[in-house]
């Protein structure tokens, strides 16, 4: 009896801890989400002068106006969308394919080929490698480029190919019996009974796709094919050249250079903010049986 009061006293003290450091690290990854949009909507020199640290004050909209009116704004907001839209959609046919075969037990020299694909994710050739193949590609300043040289992820891979491991064997015998081709077994079985999976890993490709920035900035040199978050930083760079003297801020100003580049922050958070809540549900139990199965 004594032992389990422990035990209970044990578990009580454990979940305690455990939600108190969550709710701690909750509040390091959610607190600058909140300032970007306080600072967003605040008067500029409430901004500058450090008045603003978690809720708006003087709250204004001129700063998301001036950012929509930027040049080239819109033109990056849909660089960035026709990147994640393609981009994800591609790295789900490759993701899916190879995850298929590698699930499938009599691939031959099976695990030698997995073991090559797991590799991948402990070697890293470099960027000047990589920069090279790109150019000798002649994938320079192409979509084409960003798309498929970064198509696949082999930790997507490890989860997809987990998932169509524990799709029951009887299920694919029986469509083989009536005569279902791979593709068809792989479409009509495997595919609609790994919904959790697929979306978790589609998630993960288009945050990959949206946050991209490095490779994005030096294989796409023309300005007009660079999405949100080199326009991004293309302002962050102006604004740190115009220097302070040119940015006297005072208590009437409705904008300055930094609420504005905190728009655009703001901006470029709204799609995924408003794709995760539904898809909340299949990411949760996505990365759970991943991880068991991986």
């Amino acid at each position: 009896m004594k032992n389990r009061i422990k035990m209970e006293m044990d578990e009580k003290v454990f979940n305690i801890a455990n939600y108190a450091l969550l709710a701690v690290f909750a509040a390091i990854f959610i607190y600058p989400i909140i300032y970007v949009f306080s600072a967003a909507v605040s008067k500029p020199y409430l901004v500058e002068s450090g008045a603003v640290t978690l809720f708006p004050k003087g709250f204004t909209m001129e700063s998301f106006k001036s950012a929509m009116a930027l040049t080239g704004m819109w033109r990056a907001y849909g660089n960035s969308i026709f990147i994640t839209v393609v981009g994800t959609a591609v790295s789900m046919i490759f993701t899916i394919t190879g995850a298929y075969v590698l699930s499938k037990p009599e691939l031959k020299y099976r695990k030698t080929i997995t073991l090559l694909v797991i590799m991948t994710m402990w070697f890293d050739p470099g960027i000047i490698p990589k920069y090279l193949n790109f150019r000798d590609l002649r994938l320079i300043n192409s979509y084409t480029g960003v798309i498929l040289g970064f198509a696949v992820n082999t930790f997507n891979v490890i989860i997809l190919k987990s998932f169509f491991e524990a799709v029951p064997k009887s299920l694919e015998e029986s469509a083989r019996i009536d005569g279902a081709s791979q593709f068809q077994i792989m479409t009509k079985i495997y595919l609609p009974l790994s919904t959790s999976a697929l979306t978790t890993v589609s998630l993960f490709y288009a945050v990959s796709r949206w946050n991209g920035y490095f490779w994005t900035m030096v294989l796409l040199i023309d300005d007009s094919k660079a999405p949100l978050q080199v326009f991004l930083k293309k302002l962050i760079i102006e604004k740190d050249m115009a220097g302070e003297a040119s940015q006297l801020i005072t208590m009437s100003s409705t904008t300055s250079p930094q609420t504005i580049i905190y728009a655009v922050i703001a901006m470029s958070l709204i799609p995924i903010l408003i794709v995760y809540p539904f898809i909340q549900k299949f990411f949760k139990k996505g990365v759970t049986l991943g991880a068991v199965k991986g």
